[in-house]
C-alpha cells in the first residue's frame, strides 16, 4: 500500500491551500484516514482524522480553519486548510488504517512540507 501526498507548498497566512493523499494498492477497506504534522524541533501530532463513518475528528488548533474529507471510491483524503497561520508550518504527512485481506495495517505517506508567511 502507498500513500502519495500533494498539494503542500508556500501559503500566506491568511489564504488556502488543500493538500491531497491517495491511497493504492492491495487494499480492502480503509477504516480511517487522517493527517498529522510535525514542525521542526517537535513531535508529531495529529491534526484531523475522519472514519469509514463518516465521523471526524479535529486537533483544537485547528478546528473552524481546516477541513478533512474524503472521496472513498478513490481512497483519497483531503485536508482543505483556510486562514493558516504560521505556527501551522511543518511537513504533513497522510495516513491510513488499511485492510488489505490478510489484516490491518497503518500506512504513512512521506509527507509533504507547508511553509506558512506572515
Amino acid at each position: 500500500v502507498q500513500l502519495v501526498e500533494s498539494g503542500g507548498g508556500l501559503v500566506q497566512a491568511g489564504g488556502s491551500l488543500r493538500l491531497s493523499c491517495a491511497a493504492s494498492g492491495r487494499i480492502l477497506s480503509i477504516n480511517d484516514m487522517g493527517w498529522y504534522r510535525q514542525a521542526p524541533g517537535k513531535q508529531r501530532e495529529v491534526v484531523a482524522v475522519t472514519t469509514s463513518a463518516g465521523s471526524t475528528n479535529y486537533a483544537d488548533s485547528v478546528k473552524g480553519r481546516f477541513t478533512i474529507s474524503s472521496d472513498n471510491a478513490k481512497n483519497t483524503v483531503y485536508l482543505q486548510m483556510n486562514s493558516p497561520k504560521t505556527e501551522d508550518t511543518a511537513v504533513y504527512y497522510c495516513t491510513a488504517r488499511v485492510f488489505n485481506g490478510s489484516g490491518y495495517g497503518q500506512y504513512w505517506g512521506q509527507g509533504t512540507p507547508v511553509t506558512v508567511s506572515s
